[in-house]
Formats: C-alpha cells, structure tokens, sequence
C-alpha cells in the first residue's frame, strides 16, 4: 500500500542523501552564501585565464624565434593550468553547496518524518489486520463498518499531507546525483590539470635545454645574486641592490661597442662632436597581471595587527596554485629568502621590478628573460598567502593602480 511505500522511503532517507564527504573534497564555506561566491569569483578567473591562454597561445603560433615561441608556449600553458585550477576550486564550491543544501534538507526531514513514520505505522498495522479477526473484535458489525470507513477517509488525507515529505524525498535524490556527477566531473578536472602541468614540465626542460649554452653566465650571474642576498640587511635593501645592478646593466648596454682601428690611421679625419641624444622619454608603465588567482587579504598600506603596514598586496590562494610573472622582465633573484620563504625579482626595465614572496617551489633561474605569464613556481599547500611588492625607480607604489584586469 502506499503508506508503507511511504514509510520505506523514510526509513531509506539517510542512505539516499548520503554521499562520502571525503570523495567530494568539497573547500570548506562557513555559509552557502559564501560558497556561491567563491564559485562565481572561481568562475571569472577561470574565464580570464582561458583568454589570457589563448592569446598566448596564438602568439606563440606567430612567433619566429624558437626561444620566444617557447617562452610564448610556456606562459600559456601555466595560463590553461591556472584556469583548471579555477574550475577544480569552482567545483569544489558547487559541492559545497550541494553539501550545505544536503544538511539543511536532512535537518527538515528529521523534523517532519517522525509524526509520519508513527502514523504510518498504526495505520500500516490496522489495515494488516484480517479480516476474520476484525469481525471477531467486540462490538457490532456497525462499527467494524464504521472503523473501515474512518480509514479509507484518513488515508487520502495522510496521503495529500505527506505530498510534501516525499517531494523532499524526491529532491534528497536529485541532490545525490548531482552530487555524484561533480565528484565525477572533479575526478576528470583534477586528471586535466596532472596533464597540463606534464606538458608546462615539458616545456620548461626545453627551455633549459636552449638555454645551457649561456649556463656559464647565468650561474655567475646567480651567484652575484646570491652574494647580495647574503650582504643585504633585509629584503628591502636586496631589491634596492639588485634594481641599481640592473639600472647599470642597462646604462652599459647603451654604449657604443669598441671603434675597430683604421687601416690607414694617416689618412682618417676627424669629425666633429656631436651631441648626445636627450635621453628618451620615460616609457608608460606594463600592465601588470597577478602572480596567482586569489583574494585579496590585505591591500597596499594596510595597517597589519600587530605589524608594520604592507608594502605590497597580500593574496590567499589555493593550495598549490600556479604562480606567474606579472609582466615581461629579467630574472634578478630567485630562490629561499630568510623569514619570506622561496622569493623572485624580476626586474622589467625603466626603473620597473616587482617582487613575489610566498612562493613554496619556484621554476625559474637568475638572468631567464619572461613574458608576462610566465611560470614562475608554486604556491604552498592548505592556504598560502602570496605577495607582490612592486617599485618603480626604488619606490614602492601600489601594485592595483596598474594591474591588469
């Protein structure tokens, strides 16, 4: 009959709604609320990242040299790596979602499936009973008649108000499934993302392979680079360092390469002086993109709690994320500084450097050249904090005023 249909389902409720916590791996959102929105902001990084890939992506088909067209390559694929990173932390909102949706459900089925599952019960016993042993009962055959007419009446009713119980029943379902299809579709991402770091690992190997000829340089360089780092009283006074190294460095490329000596030196004239050329007008800042995709927790000149006031922007990532050049420069330092953990400067030109601090594993060496996107390592597990300082001619300025979006 339909009220024991009714009380098997009830008695199933927890195994219907019931999907493994730990296969869904779903991030962890205080409020629904907060889930939502961590899956629309995971959602726009995701579509920023696709395009940026993209544009790499096609640059790097028009690229001539090798070398460029790799750096191209790379840079897009550590793009379409952030964008699966994105659409894996986008999922892992939608199942919390799910999951929340879940608890509010279970929550009202226990409330109102109590009353039911006793009513149904008694209900479910009388009309069990034989029909031989009700007419033997005390009493006339008036009232059997009568207890008979009272239940085909009632059970309509039960039935009309326990719609709504197995309407909700019916919803526990369907959030099942979908729970079920995105561990699914998380499994397929998570896959995807192993394949694109394999491919971005694989890149980088050619780029160090291109690059061992001038091995010798760029270890000498490094080593400079170290030095200082050793020299230096705190960060501050490295980049400083490394941004009057690289203003020099600029200066002596600039000048004029050695006058070979003349054949006949009695017959050369001398030609008047000329002038120098005014120096060039200062060129307009880059665009400068984030290292990683996160929120932003602390902002240019936030006074911190019981510290001194950011130089920089502070941002919470997913563990793991990629971390990119925020735009096109040399490599000036990479690798662990005291109390920062791994670091990278990068040094743009016109005065240009910016520093990311925070960085757990870092995939680039002193003296590399990047495009803006490059690969530059990887955030820590659970939830790093990632930093980026940015100075133009020495001074710190904030890196929103010029970031781009």
């Amino acid at each position: 009959m339909r009220p024991f249909a009714l009380f098997a389902c009830l008695l199933s409720v927890a195994a219907v709604i019931t999907v493994s916590a730990t296969a869904q791996q779903s991030a962890n959102y205080d409020t629904e609320g907060e889930a939502r929105q961590a899956l629309i902001e995971a959602q726009r990084e995701g579509q920023v990242a696709r395009i940026r890939a993209e544009q790499l992506e096609r640059t790097a088909a028009e690229a001539g040299a090798a070398a460029n067209r790799t750096a191209q390559e790379a840079a897009a694929a550590a793009a379409r790596i952030q964008e699966a990173q994105a659409q894996i932390g986008a999922r892992q909102a939608d199942m919390r979602i799910i999951d929340q949706q879940r608890e509010a459900l279970r929550a009202t089925l226990a409330q109102r499936q109590q009353p039911v599952v006793r009513l149904t019960a008694a209900l479910q016993r009388l009309s069990r009973r034989p029909l031989l042993l009700t007419l033997l009962r005390p009493g006339s055959l008036q009232d059997t008649m009568h207890m008979r007419a009272m239940l085909d009446t009632m059970l309509p009713q039960v039935q009309r108000r326990t719609s709504a119980l197995r309407g909700e029943i019916d919803r526990s379902k369907a959030l099942r499934d979908k729970a079920q299809a995105a561990v699914a579709l998380l499994s397929t991402e998570q896959k995807e993302l192993n394949r694109r770091r394999d491919v971005l690992t694989a890149l980088e190997t050619r780029q160090r392979l291109a690059l061992r000829s001038a091995s010798g340089s760029a270890d000498r360089e490094a080593e400079r680079a170290l030095a200082l780092a050793e020299q230096a009283r705190d960060l501050d006074s490295l980049t400083d360092d490394l941004g009057r190294a690289g203003a020099l460095r600029d200066q002596l490329a600039q000048l004029p390469g050695p006058v070979m000596r003349p054949a006949n030196p009695q017959l050369s004239q001398v030609s008047s002086v000329t002038q120098p050329s005014p120096p060039p007008a200062q060129k307009p800042a880059p665009a400068f993109l984030m290292p990683v995709q996160g929120k932003l927790v602390a902002g240019f000149g936030a006074v911190n709690a019981g510290g001194p006031v950011s130089r920089g922007i502070a941002l919470s990532a997913r563990g793991g994320a990629q971390a990119v050049a925020p735009a096109p420069g040399r490599v000036a330092f990479a690798g662990p500084y005291r109390g920062y953990g791994a670091i990278v400067i990068i040094d743009h030109g016109n005065g240009w450097t910016s520093l990311v601090t925070g960085l757990a594993q870092i995939d680039v060496r002193v003296g590399e050249q990047l495009v803006a996107g490059s690969p530059l390592g990887l955030a820590g597990p659970g939830r790093p904090v990632v930093n980026l300082e940015l100075r133009r001619d020495g001074q710190l300025v904030n890196p929103l005023d010029f970031a781009k979006l």
